[in-house]
């Protein structure tokens, strides 16, 4: 079946709200957000959205799509700038989730831990191998902030701890943590498909019951962990810090990232009243901060 394909340019700010009008008013099968060197941010959409930077969006269209009609609902939004920038064009026949699917390979992090794609057999069957199906919840390893993440797990002493993962996604780093030795992980995430994705993954890695899964509103009162990483934006990890302080147990350790360098002090400066920060470790503009709590 042939696509029809429409490019935007988009700002930090409207970039979610625009994707939500492609998708409830303009018709949209699906919308992929990309950050500024065009590298995908997330598996493809609907779902939450998870923005780093500049961003294009696309929206995917069956070819028989008068674009005409979308192009005159864009413009009629207060959201774009009459001259705003797009481009139409026409995409060739594939199966797309087979491309998707062949660009995601085994990735190592750290000295013991590999994720692999679940439909790949694991490089070092004796290595801590997480199988994963992302789904339509954001994290596989590929993009720097999880891979920072994912490294910082591998080097800490989890076994018998609780681990708690603010804004699990995919449930990655949750399964990481289970996988190299800790007790319990609770998942958080504002988003249902998230901990649908983090629970299927659970399973297929054979750790379910050691993983609780909340949203925030259900999560349990007085949690505490000995380990918190969180894995999402700069202004969430500013405005969330007592939220997320909160979560530590004394002498608790913190991991954080989705951070851009630019983004790394002020973000740090909102955890030094409790906690001791670490040099700040940067990989391709992004960061990772993590800390200890007195």
């Amino acid at each position: 079946m042939p696509w029809i394909q429409i490019k935007l340019n988009a700002t930090i700010e409207n970039a979610e709200t625009i994707g939500d009008m492609l998708m409830d008013e303009a018709g949209a099968l699906s919308v992929t957000f990309l950050d500024a060197k065009d590298t995908p941010v997330f598996e493809p959409l609907p779902g939450e959205t998870r923005l780093w930077g500049e961003t294009d969006i696309l929206a995917l269209y069956d070819a028989e799509t008068d674009m005409d009609a979308v192009l005159a609902i864009l413009k009629a939004s207060p959201l774009l700038a009459n001259d705003f920038a797009y481009k139409v064009e026409q995409l060739e026949d594939k199966d797309w989730e087979r491309a998707w699917m062949d660009n995601f390979k085994p990735m190592q992090f750290g000295q013991r831990l590999w994720v692999c794609p679940s439909w790949c057999d694991a490089p070092d069957p004796n290595a801590v191998n997480i199988m994963l199906d992302p789904g339509l919840a954001f994290g596989t390893g590929t993009h720097p902030t999880t891979a920072l993440c994912l490294q910082w797990l591998d080097g800490q002493e989890l076994t018998g701890k609780t681990v708690i993962d603010f804004g699990c996604g995919s449930g990655i780093l949750s399964l990481a943590a289970l996988l190299l030795g800790a007790e319990k992980v609770i998942g958080i995430d504002i988003d249902p498909q998230a901990l649908q994705a983090s629970k299927d993954n659970a399973e297929r890695n054979g750790v379910a019951d050691r993983l609780e899964l909340y949203l925030p509103q259900d999560q349990p009162d007085n949690l505490k962990a000995e380990f918190v990483v969180a894995n999402i934006l700069a202004g969430p990890l500013r405005e969330l810090s007592p939220v997320i302080k909160s979560l530590m147990m004394p002498n608790g350790k913190l991991a954080m990232s989705g951070v851009l360098d630019t983004q790394a002090e002020s973000v740090a400066d909102c955890y030094r009243d409790e906690l001791t920060i670490d040099d700040i470790i940067v990989k391709e503009e992004w960061c990772r901060i993590t800390g200890q709590k007195a």
